[in-house]
């Protein structure tokens, strides 16, 4: 079995858990706002000594690549894929959406992951989770709540911190087709990243890293301003 450190920091919470296997052994988890790369460190290191690993015997890194806070993605993954680097050891990345909806497991019903992207929208994914997976029925995608909403019809089990903000408008469009978990299962945990990553852990190799790109699903607006600078240059000829 893979001994796994996996990372996640996407969105206001953050965390770092070790697994092996399936089994998780230890995790460090922190919600104190934007504040990822004073705290990553030592969650990691509380992460494995609790663990009582040291960092060479990690087999395998994952790290929750996005979507979500585009500050707290760069952190997670600039970490992971130095530390990968530094040990030449395997790399994964896996959905921050994904992760999120693996806090349903056990769920029959239709899971949304929604996070919010802020500007009244939100990052949303649809996944059924079975045998201790969260399966994609679609694409991710950003876009408004109402938009995300109109396309359910079943009865549904909302996640995340983009449920918890937009709750009032989802229950008033599905009524008790709706459903929410509450708490801390509205937040992605690195030790369902690290699950998910040992599902297809002996895929992985060292230099993987390197193809592992965070997914924002969305410019950042110091893009939009770039584009918006450009299109305005471009007009004054």
């Amino acid at each position: 079995m893979k001994t796994i450190l996996a990372i996640d920091t996407a969105t206001s919470a953050g965390s770092a858990a070790v697994c092996r296997g399936t089994k998780l052994l230890s995790e460090n988890y922190f919600n104190t706002g934007a504040r990822h790369a004073e705290r990553l460190t030592a969650a990691i290191d509380r992460a494995l000594i609790d663990a009582d690993l040291a960092l060479e015997e990690v087999d395998l890194f994952a790290v929750t690549r996005g979507p979500g806070s585009f500050t707290g993605v760069r952190v997670g993954m600039a970490a992971a894929k130095g530390l990968a680097l530094a040990l030449n050891k395997p790399l994964v990345g896996i959905s921050s959406l994904q992760a999120l909806a693996m806090n349903a497991a056990g769920c029959a019903d239709q899971v949304c992951a929604l996070l919010d992207a802020r500007k009244k929208e939100v990052y949303a994914g649809l996944y059924h989770v079975r045998q201790g997976r969260a399966a994609a029925c679609c694409p991710e995608r950003v876009a408004s709540p109402a938009a995300i909403v109109e396309r359910i019809s079943e009865t549904t089990l909302f996640v995340g911190e983009g449920a918890m903000v937009y709750r009032e408008l989802i229950e008033s469009a599905l009524g008790t087709r709706a459903r929410f978990v509450e708490g801390p299962l509205n937040w992605p945990r690195a030790s369902m990243a690290a699950l998910l990553a040992a599902a297809d852990a002996q895929m992985f190799q060292p230099g993987d890293g390197r193809l592992v790109k965070p997914v924002y699903l969305r410019a950042s607006e110091a893009e939009i301003a770039w584009q918006k600078r450009r299109s305005e240059e471009a007009l004054q000829g």
